[in-house]
């Protein structure tokens, strides 16, 4: 993925974790896994990140650490850990500790998509609208014929 910060004018670009579907049989979750990493080519920061998937026994559900970089050093000068869905601690190596978010805290910006009516045909949201609303009202041999 490619993210621009206009304020900074720096680009971004990243990859993302594996998404899991998980307890199929009993009540199903979504678990992230695998390893990702975020480049600023313009100031050379890097961050390297790892999606923890659960143990079969014990262990703790969406597990996060990360090293972040600075341009063309072999030592993070911060790692953070903690949950992606809950709080992340950041250590820096100044020997600092403090909440790096809490994302039980942040507001939800609710999204900016055009109408449907404005939308062309291959954009997501007006291609997939019959199985969005066939999912919504629970008919699934409809939302599955509107998918093929």
């Amino acid at each position: 993925g490619c993210v621009t910060c206009l304020d900074y004018d720096e680009h971004y670009i990243l990859t993302f974790p594996n998404g899991y579907g998980r307890s199929i049989l009993t009540v199903p979750w979504i678990e992230l896994g695998g390893e990702c990493s975020i480049n600023c080519s313009k100031t050379g920061y890097n961050a390297s990140i790892v999606f923890h998937t659960k143990p079969f026994y014990g262990g703790k559900k969406h597990r996060i650490t990360a090293e972040i970089f600075s341009p063309n050093d072999k030592k993070p000068f911060c790692s953070i850990e903690g949950e992606w869905n809950g709080v992340m601690y950041a250590k820096y190596s100044t020997g600092e500790n403090t909440v790096f978010i809490d994302t039980k805290k942040m507001p939800i910006i609710k999204k900016k998509v055009r109408k449907l009516e404005d939308q062309e045909d291959f954009e997501s949201r007006c291609l997939w609208k019959d199985v969005t609303y066939n999912l919504k009202i629970r008919d699934i041999d409809a939302a599955t014929a509107a998918k093929h």
